[in-house]
Order: structure tokens, then sequence, then C-alpha cells
């Protein structure tokens, strides 16, 4: 089981770049996997409000990336109508490049219409929005393969996207999101990792989303087993680290490979530490 963190919040009421460092810093002193941040324009935390800080995702990455050396960068998730489809590609391929290899390519289709209105962002419909998520994870391999010829799909179209330079290691894709007839389908087919929700109903639920995955692969002619399965989870304010120890070992009877943290408002240096506790106990 490894674990990550999820940064969804920043609002620390004092010098929140020394903080955000911080945290990175324990993060990966503590032998955590990754640092994920929210891919949002305004804070969508249920436990915040949408006026809270909130910071550029991948410019915090590039930025976590020069003050670090060891753990994994990438977003829980981006929305793919956020940015054009060569854009993303591009960002995140410079992550990789400028942080030696670290790179993760979180991606879902979007659900926040409110920021979309607030922002002045696309948000086509449901289909649509799955329709460009695939032609955006299609294009993404492409340029990582050093394929740089004309791509048409029916929402985009490139001439020549070229990929240089290229990432140091292709970055995985993690496709987020547990919809069964779309969602997952597209993670069989395309994905590295997928990520599911702790639905607080004795695992019935991880069990039963992994096992339309499990079909899913099958029918596409693909190992289940190559797919990491990730959760996302919240460490509950002053929770011990060996009652969360335990959640894990559940986890890891449900099928999940990999658990990502979150907690409610900005993270602090204990929490951190306490799942390094835990990821000792976990080795």
């Amino acid at each position: 089981m490894r674990l990550s963190i999820g940064v969804t919040d920043f609002s620390w009421p004092d010098k929140l770049t020394d903080e955000l460092v911080a945290v990175a810093v324990a993060a990966e002193d503590a032998g955590l996997d990754t640092l994920w941040v929210a891919d949002h324009l305004l804070q969508a935390d249920p436990h915040s409000t949408a006026d809270a800080a909130m910071l550029e995702a991948y410019t915090t990455l590039g930025f976590l990336a020069g003050r670090t050396s060891r753990i994994g960068l990438g977003t829980m998730v981006s929305a793919v109508t956020f940015r054009p489809p060569a854009l993303l590609v591009k960002a995140v391929t410079t992550l990789d490049v400028l942080s030696g290899g670290r790179a993760r390519f979180g991606i879902g289709i979007g659900h926040h219409d409110g920021e979309a209105r607030a922002m002045g962002l696309p948000f086509p419909p449901v289909g649509e929005r799955f329709e460009r998520m695939e032609e955006t994870i299609r294009l993404a391999l492409r340029m990582w393969a050093g394929d740089d010829s004309a791509f048409e799909g029916e929402h985009y179209r490139l001439e020549r996207p070229i990929g240089n330079p290229p990432p140091v290691r292709r970055p995985r894709v993690l496709i987020g999101g547990a919809g069964e007839r779309k969602t997952l389908r597209l993670v069989a087919r395309y994905a590295d990792a997928c990520n599911v929700f702790d639905v607080p109903d004795g695992g019935a639920t991880v069990r039963h989303k992994l096992a339309v995955l499990a079909r899913h692969c099958e029918e596409a002619g693909r190992p289940y087993g190559e797919i990491e399965k990730t959760i996302s989870t919240r460490l509950s304010p002053g929770e011990p680290a060996e009652s969360f120890a335990g959640r894990c070992a559940e986890f890891a009877a449900w099928g999940i490979d990999h658990a990502v943290v979150i907690t409610a408002g900005p993270w602090s240096i204990a929490g951190v530490e306490t799942l390094g506790r835990v990821a000792g106990q976990l080795d």
C-alpha cells in the first residue's frame, strides 16, 4: 500500500508559501509516494468556501518541483476543459522534465459547473466532456511516444503536435472518477491508474467498482493487474497513526494499492508526520 498526500486547501493563515514548502518537504521526508494538488481556480473543498485561497495547479507543482527531489507530483485531477489539450500535455511534460521524471498525469471530465460559470471556463455537456478527455489522453500518449503527425479528432485538430523535449519517462495516466459505463471503460483502455472514493459502506461500493473495472479490462484484453487502484480518503483531525493504518489494511483487502489522503483545512506538519508513521508500518 502506497500513501500520498492531496493538498486541496491553501488557506494557511500566515506565510502561505513557507507553509506549502514545509508540507511538501515533510511529505517527501516521510517517504510518501506523491504530492497531489487539486486543479481548480476556485476553492472546491466542501469544508471550505469558494473565496478561500486557491493556487493554480501546474504553477504550484512546478514551484514544488524545485523544492523537492524525490516525491511524485501531479493533479488530482485536471478537468479536461480547463486547458487546450496540447497546453495541458505540454504542462505535464514540462513538469516531468524539470522534476527529473516525477510528473503524474491526473485527468477527469470535470464536475464543477459553478466554477466554470464564475470564471468563464467552458463546460460542455457530459457526453462531450468524455469525448474530449479520450481525445486528450490519446494525444498525450502520441506526443509522449514522439509521434508529431497530424491529430484528427472530433473536437481537436492539431497539424503537428511537437513534444520536445520529451518527458524523462512517460508520465503515468490516472483517470479520476468511477462511472461504470464510461469512466472505468476508459481506465481499462488507456490509464495506468484509477481513483475511487472512500464510501462508508464497509467497502461494498469500492469492491463493486473494481469488479466492474476488471470486466472492462477483460473485454479490452488488458491485464487487470496492470492498473493501479487508488482511493481518495481523509485523515481526520487528531486521528492516530494506528487507526489510519487499520483503515489502510481494509483498503488493501478491498483491492486498493494506493491511498491518496486529504484533510479538512490546510495540512499541518503533524498530520503529514502521522501519514509518515503509517507508511512506516505498511512497509
